[in-house]
């Protein structure tokens, strides 16, 4: 399983630099169109993506420190730092998205003349290279690469944008088509950073994670013989993927030796949960476990 961890997360670190590199490189051609064409749509994501390029820089930064395992500082590891690189992204998404939508109500308001055929050539290619992208980050799991696959769909629904506007203005004088375009798909992408960046939060402050039935969890556990009942169980999970989890197991199994065959048990069960890092301390009826007045 740490295998697939790190393979995964190998992963995650090449396509996000694959979108810088991308990024980088598109947005210096998005200015120069932009500035030819006169075009709104373009200059503006022309200046998001020269911002977004840092914060992608900065996400690739933050994604190569999470592959770092436990040392003396951060006993769990690193992995969390992925999830700064989620909110950073989340960050530049939000304001960029609010400078555009001011940008374009500018431009609905006093509208523009723009070169429809120049607009046409650059959503072209925008679309080519931001599918492509896209297409590398379609499975994205982390909220990193969630945040990064928002600000690649922005693009890519951006050019769409463009290129509708291009073919309309090709036919009838209608510029402030562009911006309101613009504004729309601002709205959408406001919309799933909203949500993705709920989610990176509900990690911050350790809910216990979505995708696992804790009913279900404490009654497998609860069936196997020896375990009286359990409590003091914590449920968290470090970056949306790996989940941790410790509990309290009071049992009346009477020797030692049968406690080994129970914890595997117990861990097993956790498995097909995909909790992978339990700890579990044994108690007997007997004892009175104070933990349990720690929390309040």
């Amino acid at each position: 399983m740490d295998h697939h961890h790190h393979h995964t997360s190998e992963k995650s670190t090449k396509n996000i630099r694959l979108v810088f590199l991308l990024n980088i490189g598109f947005a210096v051609i998005e200015l120069a169109g932009g500035l030819i064409t006169n075009s709104i749509s373009i200059l503006s994501d022309a200046f998001h993506d020269f911002g977004d390029s840092i914060s992608l820089g900065i996400s690739w930064a933050l994604q190569k420190v999470s592959k770092r395992g436990r040392d003396k500082r951060y006993s769990y590891g690193y992995r969390r730092f992925s999830l700064l690189g989620a909110l950073f992204l989340s960050i530049v998404l939000i304001v960029g998205s609010i400078f555009i939508i001011k940008e374009s109500i500018e431009r609905i308001i006093t509208p523009d003349v723009t070169d429809a055929k120049g607009m046409l050539l650059l959503a072209v290619l925008g679309i080519t290279v931001n599918g492509f992208a896209a297409f590398k980050m379609k499975k994205a799991k982390s909220f990193n690469e969630r945040a990064l696959f928002l600000h690649i769909m922005e693009d890519v629904l951006g050019w769409v944008a463009v290129f509708v506007a291009g073919v309309v203005m090709l036919f009838i004088d209608v510029p402030w088509i562009d911006p309101v375009l613009s504004v729309v798909i601002c709205v959408w992408v406001l919309s799933n950073v909203y949500k993705n960046l709920k989610g990176t939060m509900k990690v911050f402050l350790q809910e216990i994670p979505e995708d696992v039935d804790v009913e279900a969890l404490e009654a497998a556990i609860l069936s196997l013989p020896g375990v009286l009942h359990i409590h003091d169980m914590h449920l968290w999970t470090l970056d949306g993927e790996q989940h941790i989890m410790t509990l309290h197991v009071v049992t009346d199994l009477g020797l030692c030796t049968e406690y080994e065959p129970l914890k595997k048990n117990i861990r097993e069960i956790c498995d097909r949960f995909e909790i992978h890092h339990v700890t579990i301390e044994f108690e007997t009826d007997a004892e009175k476990c104070t933990l349990n007045d720690c929390i309040v």
